[in-house]
């Protein structure tokens, strides 16, 4: 995959892909997190946080992707990519099949594609400030751009905590965890996130739809 990195391309080969799941730093927003997700069925993790392992192939920076479910929904994640030694910073969307989610969290991680941004930022010059940037996705469900969900990295286990606990090898794409969803989880066909540095006054954005495939048994 070709990424932009301060203004130039470079190229970089996605071999493993984790899904860092429960990663919320303050407890009560675990647990918040853990009861939005029940409303809809999902049974609690049994430790937080979990590392979820995920086909490499699901990471795409298609402006489209197709889905098999009237049930899915996005999410904003930072994204953490190990290459060469070195750590990159971008952001993602754990693009996540709800109904199947109440089945197995694990197996809803696999069966939809997770759209990432086209630019990285190198992880040193953020290093520094981390609890600094924000995250946030806006949903449109026909009137136009809403927000629908918003947070500080502050409010997610310090990003070198999960890239330790998840052991991170060369060739690692991960996502790492994302905040709640503002007037409750849905589907909406277009969703737009960012990450935003206020320190260095700089931001990365990414839209994609998903598109849904016809059920046919």
């Amino acid at each position: 995959m070709i990424f932009t990195v301060n203004g130039a391309a470079k190229t970089f080969d996605i071999q493993h892909l984790i899904i860092a799941g429960w990663t919320a730093r303050d407890m009560a927003s675990v647990q918040e997190h853990i009861d939005e997700l029940a409303e809809i069925g999902v049974a609690p993790p049994s430790t937080v946080p979990l590392f979820y392992r995920a086909s490499n192939l699901l990471v795409t920076q298609a402006s489209q992707v197709e889905v098999l479910s009237a049930d899915t929904s996005g999410e904003v994640e930072p994204l953490i990519i190990k290459a060469d030694g070195k750590l990159y910073l971008g952001i993602g969307s754990d693009h996540t099949d709800r109904k199947l989610e109440a089945y197995s969290v694990a197996h809803s991680k696999q069966v939809s594609a997770k759209p990432v941004s086209t630019e990285l930022w190198d992880f040193s010059e953020v290093a520094d400030h981390l609890d600094d940037l924000t995250i946030e996705s806006w949903v449109d469900e026909g009137e136009g751009w809403v927000q629908y969900q918003k947070g500080s990295l502050a409010n997610i286990r310090p990003l070198t905590e999960l890239i330790e606990k998840g052991n991170l090898l060369d060739g690692s794409a991960m996502l790492c965890g994302t905040c709640p969803a503002i007037g409750g989880v849905r589907r909406t066909e277009k969703f737009k996130m960012s990450i935003h540095d206020p320190i260095l006054n700089r931001t990365i954005s990414c839209e994609y739809l998903s598109k849904e495939l016809p059920i046919v048994s």
